[in-house]
């Protein structure tokens, strides 16, 4: 059996992993500089530190902190990180935790076991995303020019305008995340398309890839940029946690833990 570790107070937990024989010896601290430990119930554990806090702000330290053992973490085997700022307030809360939800987590430690997450984003490479889509397609151009004119420079041209412009930057990116996932499918194993972030963001992919195949995802995703000109910028990253591959929302009977959500 797993050894469990087990000490007073609440409990930060940082991810949901598979347990052997024997616990490692994590060799990374935690929040505050905490000992990171197990906590576990037959083959699957938590990865915690104590924590005196019921709640913990996401300041730029804890968010490291956080990051770098589930970094850790990964290195050493499968991961589901939990999100950030899943607290329950003591050893028995995480047992509990682990023992009313074991069967998804363990449905969940395989679907993504010796596995990571890659993250691709793609942008327009150009100066004004305006400018550019304007030159680019004709009928966004008359209509700019049409509302330039004075007689017709009133309020309601000038948001039809823009809702033009809208349109055309969502269908852009709509077909342009279609072609990449294609080829993209040849070389992971899952593919999701979180929402852009900002204006000149055509897309923003996680992929869920072997981690014994990243160096062929990297060729895919050269690939994938042999399809666009030089006004787009790829520029992937990895590897992580496989964050956007795992959406449980755990709960003890007893509610003694904090509403828990992994991913």
């Amino acid at each position: 059996m797993a050894r469990n570790v087990k000490s007073q107070g609440g409990k930060f937990i940082y991810a949901l992993v598979d347990v052997g024989e024997e616990s490692p010896a994590y060799r990374v601290t935690g929040l505050n500089k905490e000992r990171v430990y197990g906590i576990n119930v037959g083959n699957i554990g938590a990865v915690v530190s104590d924590i005196q806090s019921g709640r913990v702000r996401p300041e730029r330290r804890h968010l490291m902190a956080h990051r770098a053992v589930l970094a850790h973490l990964l290195e050493l085997g499968s991961v589901l990180p939990m999100r950030f700022g899943t607290i329950a307030s003591s050893s028995p809360a995480v047992q509990a935790l682990l023992s009313s939800n074991r069967v998804a987590i363990e449905e969940q430690l395989q679907r993504v076991r010796q596995r990571v997450e890659m993250g691709l984003r793609v942008s327009w490479d150009v100066g004004n995303i305006y400018e550019y889509f304007v030159s680019m397609h004709p009928i966004l151009r008359e209509m700019r020019d049409y509302v330039m004119q004075e007689e017709h420079n009133r309020r309601e041209e000038k948001i039809e305008l823009g809702r033009m412009f809208d349109r055309l930057v969502q269908e852009e990116r709509e077909r342009h995340t279609a072609a990449v996932i294609e080829v993209l499918r040849g070389y992971c194993e899952e593919v999701v398309a979180n929402p852009t972030k900002h204006e000149k963001e055509v897309m923003n992919l996680a992929c869920l890839v072997d981690k014994a195949g990243q160096a062929e995802f990297e060729k895919g995703v050269f690939q994938a940029s042999k399809r666009f000109n030089n006004d787009f910028l790829f520029d992937y990253n990895g590897p992580w946690a496989p964050h956007n591959f795992v959406g449980l929302d755990l709960q003890t009977p007893s509610q003694s833990a904090n509403r828990a959500a992994v991913g």
